[in-house]
């Protein structure tokens, strides 16, 4: 009878550590795919549209967050300017971490870096922001604009407004 009850004993234990392995199995491999993704950088690729003539250059920049979105140079996380050739014309971001961003695009005619505007403070180039929201007094808030980087290829189109 003894000798049953050591077997029992043991039989538990033995199937108690199997499941314990099981469990750190499982458990380090969620720990890895969350890690894994943590980590994951992706390119995107934005579509600029709407422009009205192939003057000067086309400016965009990407937020990581609201603080300065979409005017404050110094929070910008990415920047590109490239002369427009062909309309429309495409900018590719490499190697942004997963996560939330917006994009604040311009049509710099001049090429001051600056979007120009008229005595009233209404903009006097074409701009615009990632998901197009509507703007009629102030430019849109980040979470207005905000789109997601969520694998190693993400595209968006842009469509410029003018006033």
């Amino acid at each position: 009878m003894r000798l049953l009850f050591v077997f029992a004993k043991n039989n538990f234990m033995l199937k108690g550590m199997k499941v314990s392995m099981l469990l750190l199995a499982v458990v380090g491999n969620l720990a890895w795919s969350f890690s894994a993704r943590a980590n994951l950088t992706g390119n995107l690729t934005v579509e600029i549209d709407g422009l009205k003539n192939k003057q000067g250059q086309v400016c965009a920049s990407i937020f990581a967050n609201s603080k300065g979105f979409p005017n404050q140079r110094d929070r910008v996380i990415q920047k590109q300017c490239t002369n427009i050739t062909e309309i429309p014309v495409k900018l590719t971001f490499e190697n942004l971490k997963a996560g939330s961003y917006a994009v604040a695009v311009m049509h710099d005619q001049n090429k001051d870096l600056v979007l120009n505007r008229n005595s009233l403070g209404m903009p006097t180039e074409g701009f615009g922001f990632s998901k197009n929201p509507e703007v009629s007094t102030r430019a849109p808030k980040f979470g207005d604009a905000a789109i997601v980087l969520a694998g190693p290829n993400t595209e968006i189109k842009i469509n410029l407004k003018y006033f």
